[in-house]
């Protein structure tokens, strides 16, 4: 009777065991699938990033095969002498140009067309001979606004004032440099006045 018992009892777990064990591994398979499915999507996403990341460098590497970068004194042809003063600002012409690579510089104007957008550096050197009343003074112009200054006021003696800036430019953006109103510059043959230029990478 006991031997009988034992052997329902064992029968009756083994059955309630067997759906159980079931259901794990359908629990577990349901579960791989998830995986695989989210590795899947996963796997997707940056196949699909790693082309975007490729088409942005090709791009990238097409720009920057602009090459632009200039520089240029104020004389050309042996001439020497004062600019200035004027009554009112006025934008300096660099004449004599060193190099003007992407020719973005107009020696005719004195201004800069950027012509791709991105970072560029720019800088400028005057030179001049000190007076009680015409400082030696210019400022680097970014689309009719002032950005940087070179001051020099003193009554006598030479002076040699400069700046430089770095600036994000747009397509089409302009650059100059203005000579203050009522200021002068002098340059010579050694071209002391210059106006440079480059861009440092697109964007």
């Amino acid at each position: 009777m006991l031997l009988s018992l034992l052997l329902l009892i064992h029968s009756l777990s083994t059955a309630q065991l067997q759906p159980d064990s079931n259901n794990e591994v359908i629990s577990h398979l349901r579960q791989t699938e998830s995986q695989a499915a989210e590795e899947n999507r996963i796997e997707k996403v940056v196949t699909k990033d790693i082309r975007n990341l490729s088409s942005n460098i090709t791009a990238a590497f097409s720009v920057s095969g602009k090459q632009v970068a200039f520089s240029a004194s104020v004389f050309a042809g042996g001439a020497q002498g004062y600019v200035g003063p004027f009554n009112t600002d006025t934008v300096l012409v660099f004449r004599h140009v060193a190099t003007n690579t992407g020719n973005a510089y107009n020696p005719h104007t004195g201004i800069f067309f950027a012509p791709v957008r991105g970072v560029y550096h720019f800088e400028f050197y005057l030179h001049g001979h000190g007076h009680a009343s015409h400082p030696t003074a210019a400022s680097l112009v970014k689309n009719g606004q002032q950005i940087f200054t070179a001051f020099e006021g003193q009554a006598s003696f030479s002076v040699n004032p400069s700046n430089g800036v770095i600036l994000h430019l747009e397509s089409g953006d302009v650059v100059f440099v203005r000579l203050w109103r009522n200021a002068r510059i002098y340059d010579t043959v050694d071209h002391h006045t210059t106006f440079s230029g480059h861009l440092l990478f697109p964007m």
